[in-house]
C-alpha cells in the first residue's frame, strides 16, 4: 500500500507544486499502428481535463519501471506484460523529479480507464499530439519525448574480446566466462545504461533499457540465452557474424546500436553500418567488473 507520505504534494523550488513526495513516473507507450496512448485527467483531479500520460507518485524503495508499470495498470487496466521500457527521460528539479518511461506496446493491447482518475484513454497519432489540450509539463516534454519514440537501444556484446579485457583466467574456461558474462549483462537489460555510457547523444536526462545480444565463438558457441540476454553463436569467425547482427538490427534504421569490442577492424566495420561503438572497459565499469 502507498503510504499515506507519498500522496501529497512538493513545494518546489520553481515556485510551484508537484504530485508525489518520492518523485514521479509515468509511462508514454508507443505502437507504430495506433500512434502514442495518452489519458485525458478527470475534472476534479490536478490539472483536470488536460491530456497527458498514465502516471502517479512513486512509493517508498519503488523503481520509476516498477511506478510507470503500477500506474499504467491501476489506471489504464494495462498489464506489465502486454509493454516492453525501452527508455527513461529524468524533468529534474532538484527536490523532485518526473521521470517518463517510453514503452512499446504490444499490437493487441486494449487499455481502458480503470479508475475514477481517468476522463478517457485515447491511442493518437504522433502528428495530432500537440493538438489537445496537454498538460503544461507534457506540452514542454513532447518535442524531446518524440524524438526518441519507438526507439530501441541494441546493444550487441563482442563476448570474445570483452573477456579477453580483462586478466581473469577465462581463458582457461572460455564457456563458462562466457556463460558469468551473460549472466553479468542481466544488469543493463534490467536496469539500463546511462546515455552518457552509451555515446547515444539524447542527453543527461536519458537512459536506456537495452536490447542485449552477445556474441560468442569457439568454445563458448554452448552457452544459451537467458531472459533479458540474447546469444548467438558464429558459425564461423566472431567479427562476421557481429557484422551479420549488427546489419540485421540497423534495417529499422531510427533504432540505436552499440557494438562492444575493442577490436579495430570491427570497430570500423559495423561503424560503417552506422552503429556505435563502445569500450569493453567501459562496459565492465558499469557492470561492476
Amino acid at each position: 500500500m502507498t503510504p499515506m507520505t507519498a500522496n501529497r504534494f512538493v513545494r518546489c523550488s520553481c515556485g510551484r507544486q508537484h504530485w508525489g513526495a518520492f518523485g514521479a513516473a509515468g509511462l508514454l507507450l508507443c505502437d507504430p499502428r495506433r500512434g502514442v496512448l495518452l489519458q485525458q485527467r478527470a475534472s476534479w483531479v490536478h490539472n483536470g481535463g488536460t491530456w497527458a500520460l498514465p502516471g502517479g507518485a512513486l512509493e517508498v524503495g519503488e523503481t520509476v519501471h516498477e511506478a510507470a508499470a503500477r500506474e499504467a495498470w491501476e489506471e489504464a487496466a494495462i498489464p506489465a506484460s502486454a509493454f516492453r521500457a525501452m527508455s527513461a527521460s529524468v524533468l529534474d528539479h532538484g527536490e523532485w523529479q518526473y521521470t517518463t518511461v517510453l514503452g512499446l506496446a504490444d499490437s493487441a493491447l486494449q487499455a481502458q480507464v480503470a479508475n475514477e482518475e481517468s476522463a478517457e484513454m485515447r491511442w493518437v497519432p504522433p502528428d495530432e499530439v500537440a493538438a489537445l489540450d496537454l498538460h503544461r509539463d507534457f506540452a514542454a516534454a513532447w518535442p524531446v519525448l518524440r524524438e526518441q519514440l519507438g526507439r530501441e537501444l541494441v546493444l550487441v556484446v563482442d563476448a570474445a574480446n570483452v573477456m579477453g579485457s580483462r586478466p581473469d583466467g577465462w581463458w582457461r574456461d572460455r564457456h563458462g566466462a562466457a556463460e558469468r558474462l551473460r549472466d553479468q549483462l542481466t544488469t543493463p537489460a534490467e536496469q539500463g545504461l546511462r546515455d552518457a555510457v552509451t555515446g547515444i547523444g539524447a542527453g543527461a536526462a536519458w537512459s536506456w533499457w537495452p536490447r542485449v545480444v552477445l556474441v560468442v565463438e569457439g568454445k563458448a558457441r554452448g552457452v544459451e540465452s537467458i531472459p533479458g540476454v540474447e546469444v548467438v553463436a558464429a558459425e564461423t569467425d566472431g567479427d562476421s557474424k557481429i557484422v551479420e547482427v549488427t546489419a540485421a538490427a540497423r534495417r529499422r534504421p531510427h533504432d540505436h546500436v552499440v557494438v562492444v569490442t575493442a577490436d579495430r577492424e570491427l570497430r570500423g566495420r559495423v561503424g560503417d553500418l552506422g552503429a556505435s561503438v563502445l569500450g569493453p572497459g567501459t562496459l565492465l565499469r558499469e557492470l561492476g567488473g
